[in-house]
Protein backbone atom coordinates (compact mmCIF):
# COMPACT_ATOMS: atom_id res chain seq x y z
CA UNK A 1 0.00 0.00 0.00
CA UNK A 2 1.32 3.42 -0.83
CA UNK A 3 0.17 4.97 2.48
CA UNK A 4 -2.96 6.48 3.87
CA UNK A 5 -4.40 9.86 3.08
CA UNK A 6 -5.01 12.09 6.06
CA UNK A 7 -7.06 9.83 8.37
CA UNK A 8 -9.30 12.72 9.46
CA UNK A 9 -11.60 13.48 6.53
CA UNK A 10 -13.70 16.63 6.37
CA UNK A 11 -16.52 16.45 8.97
CA UNK A 12 -19.56 14.72 7.53
CA UNK A 13 -21.31 12.90 10.37
CA UNK A 14 -19.48 9.69 9.56
CA UNK A 15 -19.68 6.50 11.57
CA UNK A 16 -16.73 4.22 12.20
CA UNK A 17 -15.91 0.84 13.70
CA UNK A 18 -12.80 1.10 15.87
CA UNK A 19 -10.57 -0.81 18.23
CA UNK A 20 -10.56 1.82 20.97
CA UNK A 21 -7.51 1.73 23.25
CA UNK A 22 -8.03 4.52 25.80
CA UNK A 23 -5.53 2.66 28.01
CA UNK A 24 -2.82 4.12 25.76
CA UNK A 25 -3.92 7.74 26.25
CA UNK A 26 -1.17 8.56 28.75
CA UNK A 27 1.49 7.05 26.46
CA UNK A 28 0.26 8.57 23.18
CA UNK A 29 -0.85 12.02 24.34
CA UNK A 30 2.69 13.41 24.14
CA UNK A 31 2.28 13.21 20.35
CA UNK A 32 -1.48 13.25 19.80
CA UNK A 33 -1.95 16.37 21.95
CA UNK A 34 0.28 18.42 19.63
CA UNK A 35 -0.82 16.89 16.33
CA UNK A 36 -3.47 18.61 14.25
CA UNK A 37 -5.20 17.35 11.15
CA UNK A 38 -5.22 19.74 8.20
CA UNK A 39 -9.01 19.17 8.10
CA UNK A 40 -9.32 20.33 11.74
CA UNK A 41 -6.41 22.68 12.45
CA UNK A 42 -7.85 23.99 15.73
CA UNK A 43 -8.31 20.66 17.54
CA UNK A 44 -5.55 18.25 18.53
CA UNK A 45 -6.10 14.57 17.81
CA UNK A 46 -6.61 13.99 21.56
CA UNK A 47 -9.58 16.37 21.50
CA UNK A 48 -11.24 14.58 18.59
CA UNK A 49 -11.09 10.91 19.52
CA UNK A 50 -9.23 8.57 21.92
CA UNK A 51 -6.34 6.40 20.69
CA UNK A 52 -7.65 3.69 18.39
CA UNK A 53 -7.04 1.37 15.47
CA UNK A 54 -9.55 2.00 12.70
CA UNK A 55 -11.36 -1.13 11.56
CA UNK A 56 -13.75 0.51 9.09
CA UNK A 57 -14.41 4.12 8.13
CA UNK A 58 -16.75 5.24 6.77
CA UNK A 59 -19.26 2.72 8.06
CA UNK A 60 -22.98 3.11 7.47
CA UNK A 61 -24.38 6.62 7.66
CA UNK A 62 -27.31 5.57 9.87
CA UNK A 63 -26.73 2.05 11.20
CA UNK A 64 -29.88 0.16 12.08
CA UNK A 65 -30.11 -2.56 14.76
CA UNK A 66 -29.84 -5.20 12.02
CA UNK A 67 -26.54 -3.64 10.88
CA UNK A 68 -25.16 -3.87 14.40
CA UNK A 69 -26.35 -7.49 14.51
CA UNK A 70 -24.57 -8.15 11.20
CA UNK A 71 -21.37 -6.79 12.76
CA UNK A 72 -21.87 -8.92 15.87
CA UNK A 73 -22.48 -12.02 13.74
CA UNK A 74 -19.34 -11.29 11.70
CA UNK A 75 -17.07 -11.19 14.76
CA UNK A 76 -18.76 -13.96 16.76
CA UNK A 77 -16.13 -16.51 15.67
CA UNK A 78 -13.20 -14.26 16.66
CA UNK A 79 -12.07 -14.92 20.21
CA UNK A 80 -10.83 -11.98 22.31
CA UNK A 81 -7.05 -11.57 22.32
CA UNK A 82 -4.32 -9.40 23.82
CA UNK A 83 -3.20 -6.40 21.81
CA UNK A 84 0.19 -4.73 22.16
CA UNK A 85 2.10 -1.96 20.42
CA UNK A 86 5.85 -2.45 20.13
CA UNK A 87 6.98 -0.55 17.03
CA UNK A 88 6.33 2.71 15.20
CA UNK A 89 6.32 3.64 11.55
CA UNK A 90 5.27 6.25 9.05
CA UNK A 91 3.23 6.31 5.88
CA UNK A 92 4.69 8.13 2.87
CA UNK A 93 2.35 11.09 3.53
CA UNK A 94 3.95 11.63 6.98
CA UNK A 95 1.28 10.08 9.19
CA UNK A 96 3.12 8.46 12.10
CA UNK A 97 1.70 5.41 13.81
CA UNK A 98 2.12 2.54 16.24
CA UNK A 99 1.79 -0.99 14.91
CA UNK A 100 -0.71 -3.26 16.67
CA UNK A 101 0.38 -6.82 17.44
CA UNK A 102 -0.46 -9.52 16.65
CA UNK A 103 -0.59 -7.65 13.36
CA UNK A 104 -1.90 -10.53 11.24
CA UNK A 105 -4.68 -11.23 13.70
CA UNK A 106 -5.74 -7.57 13.69
CA UNK A 107 -5.62 -7.58 9.90
CA UNK A 108 -7.80 -10.73 9.79
CA UNK A 109 -10.30 -9.07 12.14
CA UNK A 110 -10.44 -6.06 9.83
CA UNK A 111 -10.87 -8.30 6.78
CA UNK A 112 -13.75 -10.09 8.48
CA UNK A 113 -15.54 -6.80 9.13
CA UNK A 114 -14.83 -5.51 5.62
CA UNK A 115 -16.25 -8.73 4.13
CA UNK A 116 -19.43 -8.28 6.19
CA UNK A 117 -19.92 -4.74 4.83
CA UNK A 118 -18.85 -4.78 1.17
CA UNK A 119 -20.99 -1.69 0.57
CA UNK A 120 -18.60 0.28 2.83
CA UNK A 121 -15.18 0.39 1.17
CA UNK A 122 -12.50 1.40 3.69
CA UNK A 123 -11.48 5.05 3.52
CA UNK A 124 -14.13 5.56 0.84
CA UNK A 125 -12.32 3.16 -1.50
CA UNK A 126 -9.02 5.06 -1.37
CA UNK A 127 -7.30 2.20 0.48
CA UNK A 128 -8.99 -1.15 -0.19
CA UNK A 129 -6.38 -3.07 1.86
CA UNK A 130 -5.81 -0.83 4.89
CA UNK A 131 -2.74 -1.18 7.08
CA UNK A 132 -3.75 -1.56 10.77
CA UNK A 133 -2.26 1.28 12.81
CA UNK A 134 -2.79 3.68 15.70
CA UNK A 135 -2.14 7.23 14.50
CA UNK A 136 0.03 9.25 16.88
CA UNK A 137 0.70 12.16 14.52
CA UNK A 138 -1.11 13.41 11.46
CA UNK A 139 0.64 13.91 8.15
CA UNK A 140 1.28 17.59 8.93
CA UNK A 141 3.39 16.89 12.04
CA UNK A 142 4.87 13.46 11.33
CA UNK A 143 8.59 13.02 10.70
CA UNK A 144 11.34 10.38 10.81
CA UNK A 145 12.49 11.99 14.08
CA UNK A 146 9.04 11.37 15.55
CA UNK A 147 9.20 7.71 14.52
CA UNK A 148 12.60 7.42 16.25
CA UNK A 149 11.22 9.14 19.36
CA UNK A 150 8.23 6.77 19.46
CA UNK A 151 10.49 3.73 18.96
CA UNK A 152 12.69 4.88 21.86
CA UNK A 153 9.66 5.41 24.09
CA UNK A 154 8.28 1.97 23.21
CA UNK A 155 11.65 0.40 24.08
CA UNK A 156 12.11 2.20 27.39
CA UNK A 157 8.61 2.52 28.83
CA UNK A 158 6.06 -0.04 29.90
CA UNK A 159 3.21 0.18 27.42
CA UNK A 160 0.08 -1.58 28.64
CA UNK A 161 -1.25 -4.63 26.82
CA UNK A 162 -4.95 -4.36 26.06
CA UNK A 163 -7.46 -7.18 26.11
CA UNK A 164 -9.35 -6.76 22.85
CA UNK A 165 -12.80 -8.10 23.60
CA UNK A 166 -15.00 -5.72 21.62
CA UNK A 167 -15.22 -3.35 18.68
CA UNK A 168 -16.58 0.11 19.31
CA UNK A 169 -18.95 2.13 17.15
CA UNK A 170 -18.43 5.89 16.85
CA UNK A 171 -20.22 8.81 15.21
CA UNK A 172 -18.59 12.08 14.22
CA UNK A 173 -20.49 15.12 15.51
CA UNK A 174 -20.83 18.37 13.59
CA UNK A 175 -17.89 19.84 15.53
CA UNK A 176 -15.63 16.98 14.37
CA UNK A 177 -15.49 15.31 17.79
CA UNK A 178 -16.24 11.60 17.72
CA UNK A 179 -18.78 10.13 20.13
CA UNK A 180 -18.98 6.52 21.26
CA UNK A 181 -22.40 5.15 20.31
CA UNK A 182 -22.04 1.43 21.02
CA UNK A 183 -19.91 -1.66 21.04
CA UNK A 184 -20.02 -5.21 19.77
CA UNK A 185 -18.34 -8.06 21.66
CA UNK A 186 -15.87 -10.42 20.06
CA UNK A 187 -16.50 -14.14 20.37
CA UNK A 188 -19.66 -16.16 20.73
CA UNK A 189 -22.20 -14.69 23.11
CA UNK A 190 -24.56 -16.66 25.34
CA UNK A 191 -28.11 -16.96 24.08
CA UNK A 192 -30.17 -15.11 26.69
CA UNK A 193 -33.54 -15.93 25.19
Amino acid sequence: MSGLADPWPVPTGLTAILIAVPELTEFTDRWRSVSYSPARPTAALTELIPPHVTVLIPWLRDPEPEDVQRLEDAVAAIEPFDLTFSSAGQFPNGTTWLRPEPFDQVRELMATVLAAFPECPPYGGDHPDPHPHLTISSSAQGSPALVAEAEAALASEEVPAIRLDDLTIWREADDGVWQLTGSVPLGPQPDLR
